[in-house]
């Protein structure tokens, strides 16, 4: 008996069309419509009673990729709109029309579909990890079974605001230091490779001993001009290597949280951060209704610090076992005095997300004050460090110039 051959039926690739038509009123209309081709688009349209004019596919590839900027600003704009009495569809589409970034763009209109197909905010947020992190989706259930998204988008745009701001202090105080160990290195190359030579070529016809310092720094010289390509590979195959095990491993990640928050200068800076991540993760997750047990899921890793990870996760078993968070909190040894003894008013008065957010704010001023003296301190020892490398490369090569007297 021959059975017939069944091919399956290959899923249709949907796009992104522009739309624009007549209703039944004469007015014209636009939007935008996901389908399987031009002829789907009008013939939908149709069936609405309206009279298509134009459809055209929009071009969505390219532009860069979605930062975490982009999905504070989107967070920020929803809660506004939703605020406003906006529908969610609506507000979806106002936004992503309104993005410059087509890859923005196209992950708002993959959820909105998802929305509009029945699936729930959070779930159609779930699909996009990358961009919505455990945190943000817990948030957006807790407002949606409890009626309160709008006031909950708001929380989570004023949590992203914080927080983005804190890194990017963060960044500002250690990218001065960098900038100008690398333009030392630069410097540093260009006198070795093409300075010290031209001297190099002057001093053997002294036909005097070079001082120590002076044959040292030739010697560095030669070796610079003999594998600069080496060094520099070298150098920027190490950083690049270094960089990304730091952002791959765990290990490595533990051993340089707990190395970091101790050195002096950027270790108090890098301390202060954590603990206002982490009380302003805690207040927001807390004062969203989200259970306690549950809320500690998210702040670990919002802290940025690998021990606080940790201590995080020891202050949940605790919790679950029926320890007061205080109790926990103080038992981990890494929580400030003034942390624990706000949140046990917190916790004695029914007030704990007050008291966190009290704490987070006094925090995130205080990195604003240790930014600002990071910076004046750290121009001292970087004209010190620069003064020494070079002046002592100047001097080592002026050195055999009063020996000139003793040849002539």
């Amino acid at each position: 008996m021959a059975t017939a051959a069944t091919t399956p039926n290959k899923a249709i690739k949907e796009l992104l069309f522009e739309w624009e038509g007549k209703n039944k009123t004469g007015k014209i209309m636009r939007g935008e419509m996901r389908a399987g081709g031009e002829a789907v688009v009008s013939a939908s349209l149709r069936r609405q009673g309206i009279m298509v004019t134009k459809v055209k596919k929009r071009r969505l590839s390219g532009g860069k990729a979605v930062q975490p900027k982009d999905i504070c600003i989107f967070t920020r704009q929803l809660a506004t709109m939703m605020r406003a009495g906006v529908p969610l569809i609506q507000a979806f589409d106002i936004v992503g029309r309104s993005s410059t970034n087509p890859r923005l763009t196209k992950l708002l209109n993959d959820i909105r579909s998802d929305v509009e197909s029945g699936n729930s905010l959070s779930v159609a947020f779930r699909k996009h990890p990358l961009h919505f992190n455990a945190l943000y989706c817990n948030l957006v259930e807790a407002g949606e079974t409890g009626g309160i998204l709008e006031a909950l988008l708001e929380r989570l745009a004023i949590y992203q605001e914080k927080t983005l701001a804190i890194k990017s202090k963060i960044k500002s105080a250690l990218l001065y230091p960098v900038a100008v160990v690398v333009v030392a290195f630069i410097v540093l190359a260009v006198i070795m490779i093409f300075v010290i030579p031209a001297f190099k070529s002057v001093f053997e016809g002294f036909g005097a001993t070079l001082p120590a310092p002076t044959m040292l720094v030739m010697a560095i010289s030669e070796f610079f001009v003999k594998w600069w390509w080496a060094i520099i590979g070298g150098v920027g195959g190490g950083i690049y290597y270094f960089l990304q095990t730091w952002k791959r491993s765990v290990p490595m990640q533990r051993v340089m949280d707990r190395f970091l928050i101790k050195v002096p200068a950027f270790g108090p800076l890098l301390y202060k951060s954590a603990v206002a991540r982490w009380t302003r993760t805690l207040a927001t997750m807390f004062a969203a209704g989200v259970p306690l047990v549950e809320a500690l899921d998210s702040v670990g890793g919002a802290a940025g610090n690998a021990i606080f990870l940790d201590a995080t996760q020891q202050i949940q078993k605790d919790v679950s076992a029926g320890t007061s968070l205080t109790t926990a909190m103080d038992s981990t040894g890494i929580f400030p005095t003034m942390v624990i003894q706000m949140c046990t008013i917190g916790e004695e008065s029914g007030s704990l997300d007050h008291m966190l957010s009290k704490c987070a704010e006094f925090f995130e001023d205080e990195v604003d004050e240790a930014v600002k003296g990071l910076s004046s301190l750290m121009e001292p020892f970087i004209i010190v460090f620069l003064g020494t490398l070079i002046g002592g490369i100047v001097v080592s090569m002026y050195l055999p110039l009063f020996k000139i007297g003793q040849v002539v």
